[in-house]
Order: C-alpha cells, then sequence, then structure tokens
C-alpha cells in the first residue's frame, strides 16, 4: 500500500508542477501580448496629439504650396515673357489639384488598410494596429479616419479617452459635413458630457445628422417623437423615422442573417457579472470545449453555432464552427448537418458557397425529419440554387418546417402569401405566419408585421404598433454591439467608457441600456459628469426604462422621491410608483415599500391592515422577502401591541408612548427589530445550550 500510496502521492505533485508551469506560460504570454498592445497604443496617442495640430496647420501648409507654386509659373512666365493670367490661374489650379489628390489618395490607402485589418482581426492587439494607420490617415486629413479616431477617443477604445480632442476633432468634421460628428455632438449635448448640456442644441444636431443620412439620428429622432423628449408627441413623424432605419435593417438581414447582441442587466448581477448567462465565462467555454472533445453532439452543436454567429461573447469563427458542427454530424447529429447545408449555401471562408454540398447536407438532415434542413431544401426550391425554381416543392418543404415550430420556415411561408410568390396572395394567411415567426423573435417578420400595420395591409391600420414593431427592428443594427463592449469596459472597471457607450444606446431608445446607465451613474464612480449632475440624470433614464416597462426601474423612481435623490423628497409621488410597480409588475420590493409607507401614513392614509395585507403578498411574490417580510410584521405586530395596552391606560402617560419618534428618534422602529432579534437569538441559544 505504500508504494501505491508514495506513487499517488507523486502523481499529484507533477499535475500541480505541470499546471504552474502552464500557468506560467499564460502569464508570460498574456504579459507580451498587453506589452505588444500598449506600444501600438503608445503609438496610437502619439499620432493623436498631432492630428489636431496638423488640422490646423492644413491651410498653412496648402498657403506655403500655393506660394511656392505661384513664384515657379512666375519665374517660367518671365522666361518665356508669357503674361497670360489664365495660364496662370489654371496652373496654380492644377498645382493644388494635384498635391491635395496625392494627400488624399495617400490617406485613403492608409484607411483601407487599417479598415481591413479591423474586419480581419481578432485579438485587441491587432485592432490596435488598425489604430494606428487610422490615426496616421487622420493624421494627413482622411475624413473617414478621423471620424474612426474620434470615436475611440469618445468610446474610449483601448484606454484611449479623451472627451476634450474628440470634440474638437467633431467640431471640425461637423463644419466639412460629416453627419457622424452632428450625432455625436448632439449627443454630447443631450448629456452634457463636455459640453453644455443643451436639448435644443442636441435636436438640432440630430436634425442635420439625419438629414445628412445618419441612421443613428433617424433612430434617436424616432425615439424622441415616439415619447415626446423635447417634442411635441408625434406618432407619424415617430413612423417616419424609425421606417427609414427599419428599411436599411430589413435590406442588410436579406442578406445576411443578423447577429444577436447580448444585453446584459447590470441591474442584475451587480456582485458578479462574470457568472452572467448572457456571456459565457472563459472557464466554461474551456471545459464546454473539453466536452465537446469527449465527444458530446449536443455541445458540439451548441459551440459550432456561437462560433458560426458569435454569441455568448465569442468571436465568429467559420472555422470553428464547420470544425464542430463536422463532429457532431459524423457522430448522427441532424441539426449539425442541417447547419454545414446552411454555411455552404450561405458561403463563408471556411464552407465555400456550393449549392450541391448545401442540398446533400439539407436533404441528409431533412430525411432525419429536421426543421431546419426542410427549411434549406425549401430555400434552394424558392431560390433556384442548384436545382430548378420550384414554388409548389418551396412550400412543401417550408410548411413541413413551420409545423415543426421553425421560425424562419414560417416567415418564408409568410412572405410567400404576402408577396404571391407560387401562391394567391392572401395577406390573412401572410399575417398568421407573419405572427408566429415575430413571437421566436423572426426579425424579418417583425419587420412585414410593422409593414402591413403603418399601411393597414390585412389588418387595421395602427402607427403605434407599427412604430413599435419598426422599434424592434432597429434596434437589431450594427451599433447594438456596443452593448457588449459597454459592458466589457464595466467589467475591466473602465467606467467612464462604459457609460459613454450605454449612454449613446439610452439615447437611441434601449430600454436595457438606459437602466444601465443610470444604474452606473448611481454609483457615482463616473468621472466625466459633475457629481451633482449625476443623481438626476440617472432619474431622468430610470423614468425612461419605466416608461418602457421596466418594473426595477419603476421602484427606483419611487426611491429617488422617496430619499430626495436628485429631487425634492415626494412621499406621495413615491408612493404612485410603488403602487404602479405592485399593481401592474408584482414586484415584492413595491409591495413591501408600499407596506411600510402605509404603516406609517408617509404620503398616503394610515392603514395598518392594508400594511399588513401588502407584507403578505410581498412574502408570496418573492422568496427573498420572506425574511424582511417578518421582522416588519414582528415590528408591526409589537407596535400594535404596545399602543392596544396604552389605549387602556389612556390616563397614564400614554402620550409619551404613542410619540415614539420624540422618545427614541426617527429610526425607533429598526430599534424595535433589534430588540426582537436579540430577544430571539437569547431564547434559541437557551433552548439549545
Amino acid at each position: 500500500m505504500k508504494p501505491l500510496s508514495l506513487l499517488i502521492e507523486i502523481l499529484i505533485i507533477l499535475g500541480v508542477i505541470i499546471k504552474n508551469i502552464e500557468a506560467e506560460k499564460h502569464n508570460k504570454k498574456q504579459k507580451e501580448r498587453n506589452v505588444t498592445t500598449q506600444v501600438s497604443v503608445n503609438e496610437v496617442k502619439r499620432l493623436l496629439s498631432h492630428i489636431l495640430e496638423r488640422r490646423k496647420l492644413i491651410k498653412v501648409i496648402y498657403q506655403r504650396e500655393n506660394a511656392l507654386g505661384k513664384k515657379k509659373i512666375q519665374r517660367k512666365l518671365r522666361i518665356r515673357g508669357i503674361q497670360n493670367k489664365d495660364l496662370s490661374k489654371r496652373n496654380k489650379n492644377h498645382l493644388r489639384k494635384q498635391a491635395k489628390k496625392n494627400f488624399t489618395d495617400e490617406g485613403d490607402q492608409l484607411f483601407k488598410m487599417g479598415i481591413k485589418i479591423l474586419q480581419q482581426s481578432k485579438s485587441q492587439k491587432q485592432k490596435a494596429e488598425a489604430y494606428v494607420f487610422f490615426a496616421k490617415a487622420a493624421n494627413m486629413g482622411n475624413l473617414k479616419a478621423m471620424e474612426k479616431m474620434a470615436d475611440a477617443l469618445l468610446f474610449g477604445n483601448f484606454g484611449m479617452q479623451n472627451i476634450t480632442a474628440a470634440i474638437q476633432l467633431y467640431e471640425s468634421l461637423a463644419k466639412e459635413g460629416s453627419y457622424k460628428a452632428q450625432n455625436a455632438l448632439g449627443f454630447l449635448s443631450s448629456y452634457g458630457i463636455g459640453m453644455e448640456y443643451n436639448q435644443a442644441k442636441a435636436l438640432i444636431y440630430y436634425t442635420f445628422g439625419s438629414a445628412g443620412g445618419s441612421m443613428m439620428s433617424q433612430m434617436i429622432l424616432g425615439y424622441r417623437y415616439l415619447s415626446g423628449i423635447n417634442v411635441l408627441q408625434n406618432c407619424e413623424v415617430a413612423l417616419n423615422h424609425y421606417k427609414k432605419v427599419a428599411d436599411y435593417i430589413a435590406d442588410k438581414l436579406e442578406k445576411s442573417e443578423s447577429i444577436p447582441v447580448e444585453k446584459v442587466r447590470l441591474t442584475d448581477r451587480p456582485e458578479n457579472l462574470s457568472s452572467n448567462s448572457e456571456i459565457l465565462d472563459w472557464d466554461i467555454y474551456q471545459y464546454y470545449k473539453f466536452l465537446a472533445e469527449r465527444g458530446d453532439v449536443q455541445i458540439q452543436v451548441s459551440l459550432g453555432q456561437l462560433h458560426l454567429i458569435g454569441r455568448k461573447g465569442l468571436d465568429q469563427d467559420y472555422y470553428k464552427a464547420l470544425y464542430y458542427f463536422l463532429k457532431a454530424a459524423k457522430a448522427g447529429s441532424a441539426n449539425a448537418m442541417a447547419f454545414i447545408g446552411k454555411m455552404y449555401l450561405e458561403g463563408n471562408a471556411a464552407a465555400p458557397q456550393n449549392n450541391a454540398t448545401a442540398f446533400k447536407y439539407f436533404s441528409m438532415a431533412a430525411s432525419k425529419g429536421n426543421a431546419i434542413g426542410l427549411h434549406g431544401l425549401g430555400l434552394l426550391y424558392f431560390y433556384g440554387k442548384g436545382v430548378p425554381v420550384n414554388y409548389a416543392e418551396a412550400l412543401k418543404y417550408f410548411q413541413k418546417a413551420a409545423e415543426k415550430g421553425w421560425p424562419n420556415a414560417q416567415f418564408q411561408l409568410g412572405f410567400m402569401y404576402y408577396s404571391g410568390s407560387g401562391v394567391w396572395k392572401d395577406y390573412k394567411l401572410a399575417f398568421k405566419y407573419f405572427y408566429l415567426a415575430s413571437q421566436s423573435g423572426q426579425p424579418l417578420a417583425i419587420y412585414y408585421l410593422a409593414e402591413m400595420y403603418a399601411t393597414g395591409t390585412g389588418v387595421l391600420r395602427s402607427c403605434r404598433t407599427a412604430v413599435e414593431l419598426y422599434k424592434g427592428v432597429c434596434e437589431l443594427g450594427h451599433w447594438a454591439e456596443k452593448f457588449l463592449t459597454a459592458y466589457f469596459a464595466y467589467k475591466d472597471g473602465d467606467i467612464d467608457s462604459s457609460l459613454v457607450q450605454y449612454a449613446l444606446l439610452a439615447e437611441m431608445g434601449y430600454e436595457v441600456a438606459q437602466s444601465n446607465s443610470a444604474f452606473i451613474l448611481e454609483s457615482k464612480k463616473v468621472k466625466i459628469l459633475e457629481k451633482e449632475k449625476m443623481y438626476p440624470m440617472a432619474l431622468l433614464l430610470w423614468n425612461r426604462a419605466a416608461i418602457q416597462g421596466n418594473a426595477f426601474a419603476r421602484v427606483k423612481i419611487g426611491d429617488y422621491h422617496y430619499y430626495g435623490y436628485g429631487t425634492k423628497k415626494d412621499y406621495q409621488t413615491a408612493a404612485t410608483h410603488y403602487s404602479i410597480a405592485a399593481d401592474k409588475y408584482h414586484s415584492a420590493q413595491a409591495m413591501f415599500n408600499l407596506a411600510y409607507m402605509y404603516e406609517h401614513g408617509l404620503g398616503i392614509a394610515k392603514d395598518i391592515h392594508l400594511a399588513r395585507r401588502l407584507y403578505d403578498m410581498a412574502a408570496q411574490t418573492s422568496p427573498d422577502a420572506h425574511i424582511p417580510v417578518f421582522f416588519a410584521l414582528m415590528k408591526l405586530e409589537t407596535v400594535h401591541l404596545l399602543q392596544d395596552i396604552l389605549f387602556f391606560k389612556q390616563f397614564t402617560m400614554c402620550w409619551k408612548w404613542m410619540k415614539l419618534d420624540n422618545t427614541l428618534g426617527p429610526y425607533w422602529d429598526l430599534f424595535v427589530i433589534g430588540l426582537i432579534v436579540a430577544v430571539l437569538i437569547f431564547l434559541l441559544r437557551n433552548r439549545y445550550g
């Protein structure tokens, strides 16, 4: 037994040593990556310091070039004896254009190189290198590169946040007609970040931005007119703005499937964000990889899907997606076969577009009754990819897949009846299938439902319903990717960068971003806003989130009015908001708070029986409320008993007892709770001692 135990100890020690070596290697690589990234960022910062100065000197440079060109022309004219003024002007203009063209071409080339690196990059190091090219291009006066650098300064990409420098760049770009700069200046004015808080000015900037083609400005204006924020509420104007953005998004969606973005609520898990189910923790990902390699087919398919569309914070990686799908397909997974068919149908770096291969894998999946495979075959026949166009066959496969609940197939059926492709137009059936698909969040189905409500096609026209549906489509835009970067910035402790990104999304009408921005503001860790502005701004954002149906935000508004955060103390208004949260959303916290107010008659008539009932309801609604409700009821019953005793001794010193606030201070109820707890502990200790 001794040799065996010795062997086990040796193996354990070896395991520990190997793990330590691996950890050291990992840390070394991490340090090298951080150093390299820091070098790149420092280079970007160095170049940034020259951009604004270079912008100021551009006019001087052109003036010098013009002066030199003029002298050369005059010298030549003297030699030749030509005094033709028109020729002088033409030569001068030619030199100016040529110099400008060379300068512009070089800047464009650098900008394109930066974009190429950014599109292909997966690591922070590569992205930092892309911004080096943007900085160089911006230094040469490239407007698009300047927009990229201004955004980097505003949002704090790679720790480069500098609001003052960003504003200077945006103002310079706005003068040259940049709609992105107009939108950014509108956003900064609306929050008073680095600029004067001015909603009228913000509205002007947004209007110019939308006129120039900014989808973000269109969306912001749509939300403002929908909610009546600093403008008269007007559903039709909101519809017009949202439709333009929704048309743009729908066009993108028809060409490629949207990438869903995880919208993490900071209010849900403020103490442990890393465990949030919306983002896949690195350790959990490694565990899933281990299970996948061990042959877990379900995990293989799940990892393939995550890498295919880049979900849960993972990078989109077609090679990894295909690798996992092939392993699962080999084990007989119909879902994996269907996803391989989908990859070959759409075409990508790992699986080049091939209709025959797509047909093969879709058929294999469909033969097993797989809904995704059936839908894939329907698409091939509908669009005539690798097979002749056959609407009857497409309809048959779509119907089979739709019966199995596949939302994309339900949408395709709706589209066939909506457009009359291979079937008679039937708006009622189109509405039915669009509605079914929309319940699973199919974005194009939501878009076509909005179209039907906006035009009154097949349904009674409803501006409000159309706007709400269009809004849902608009929130699938590429700008929603900021939810992930904002979350990771918050997790890494870069609070200012996180706030700016969430605040922009909040301005665009995202409810999750509104509550997240308010949550960050009330923590008072932000440095880019004055402390006295934080609570009023947080209250404004909580209010906007509450209007959009956030129960937690509604309770928060009650708290702000109860304690006087960012506004005057107003118990009546606090009670109103708690009542809404309790009645409409069945919030246990709101019930508890309202019970306390009824118990003490704060802002509402004192009612002990109603307080007791609300406490009980809070305990029934949420298990977390059991303990606080127990103590609250113990205190209430004790005080009620004391008052009953004092009622029978009304000719004694009852007036002193009734005015407990004067006797024990404003927090006498906490004293009573503490006393009850102490008595209970004493009794329990004696019982089990």
